[in-house]
């Protein structure tokens, strides 16, 4: 099968890598330097399986910073553009899919689009009065982030928004692509498929603003999270996975998808949803008042990423917390290796490790790393488990 893809981002190039195994994949980015390091073999994003899949001799793939050349080229034109939330319209910036599409459509009439941009419910069929086409399927992305290539080779469920042949078939482009061959696969409609997408990301928001509203009781009762936490977790109907407190749910998706599903419920009675949302304010908010009642006059972040073994820092917990603690005065410094020490123009970045520890008075951590150990009475985070 000829396979376009557009837009390589996480899902974008773990797709087209994935892809190339059996299919003939050509990838397009808008991002010349991008391209550049992909033809060298180079990841551009944190991600073992990406940088071992881009050394390998037998993938079938080109990328280029030619959309014409991309969309010309496939049967299928996979879209992952940037979707971000847009606080002020209260809704998904659709546009970069949207634009896709429009050009896209006048250059290869025929071919079929998928998205697996994370979209507001019910868009794909907008998108198919918008255009008068049926040429546009929605399948829902499930990935982690530095974890993006192995979610795809060892997907929990494939899900495409088309219950037909031609949904079947691109079922079967993905599964005949993965290790793991009996993932489960389901054919829904299109507008099932988008929700399906945000009521997942909103469930996995649900869990973190739970067990964070959790280790909020028992920090302000002085008793210990982690007992508590292992004891409920014993129930097996609610397990000890995706427990670990933080300082609040970011990263790229769940910010903005609890969000975006909130704003889909407008005229549906809900409790919460909202909740969730708030949740996550309330929960920050928790964080700083903790950190500023320890009277520090410079407080170091200990890496701004979400996760671990992650250069992803978009949307993360720890930068709000950081804003809170500006706005009451707080000196901030960063120990960030993956940024330039003008990336962040508020605050000043010290990336020799030493001298950020003995110029902070408190180290914030959202997740531990033990080359903290020799300052461990400086630091504060939420980390019990050591896991994300």
């Amino acid at each position: 099968m000829k396979v376009s893809v557009i837009g390589l981002g996480y899902v974008g190039l773990a797709n087209a890598l994935l892809l190339s195994q059996n299919e003939e994949v050509i990838a397009y980015d808008i991002i010349t330097k991008k391209i550049e390091k992909l033809k060298k073999g180079q990841s551009p994003i944190a991600d073992p399986e990406i940088e071992d899949f881009l050394n390998k001799d037998d993938l079938n793939i080109e990328f280029t910073t030619s959309f014409e050349k991309t969309v010309e080229y496939g049967d299928y034109i996979i879209i992952a553009t940037p979707t971000d939330y847009d606080e002020k319209k209260n809704y998904f910036d659709t546009s970069t899919v949207e634009d896709v599409i429009s050009k896209a459509i006048k250059i290869n009439p025929n071919s079929t689009f998928i998205i697996k941009s994370t979209v507001p419910v019910k868009f794909t069929e907008e998108m198919k009065q918008k255009f008068h086409t049926e040429n546009i399927i929605f399948s829902p992305e499930f990935l982690r982030e530095g974890k993006a290539l192995k979610d795809n080779l060892y997907p929990s469920r494939i899900i495409i928004g088309e219950q037909s042949a031609r949904g079947k078939e691109v079922a079967d482009m993905f599964l005949r692509n993965t290790v793991k061959k009996d993932a489960p696969v389901l054919l829904t409609n299109d507008t099932e498929a988008e929700a399906i997408k945000l009521f997942s990301n909103t469930y996995l928001a649900l869990r973190i603003a739970y067990f964070n509203e959790l280790d909020t009781y028992a920090e302000s009762r002085g008793l210990s999270t982690k007992q508590i936490i292992e004891g409920v977790g014993l129930d097996p109907r609610i397990g000890t996975h995706y427990n670990n407190p933080s300082f609040g749910y970011g990263g790229y998706c769940l910010p903005k998808d609890t969000k975006q599903l909130r704003a889909n419920y407008d005229k549906v009675p809900n409790n919460i949803i909202n909740a969730i949302v708030e949740s996550n304010t309330t929960r920050k908010d928790f964080i700083t008042e903790q950190i500023i009642n320890k009277n520090p006059k410079v407080v170091g972040v200990y890496r701004l990423t979400m996760k671990a073994n992650s250069d992803n820092f978009r949307y993360s917990s720890i930068q709000s917390v950081m804003k809170r603690l500006r706005a009451d005065g707080v000196d901030v410094i960063i120990y960030e290796p993956t940024i330039k020490d003008d990336y962040f123009k508020k605050n000043k970045v010290v990336n020799n490790l030493e001298k950020f520890k003995e110029s902070s008075d408190i180290i914030i951590a959202n997740r531990f790393d033990q080359e903290l150990s020799d300052v461990n009475e400086k630091v504060y985070t939420r980390d019990l488990f050591g896991k994300d």
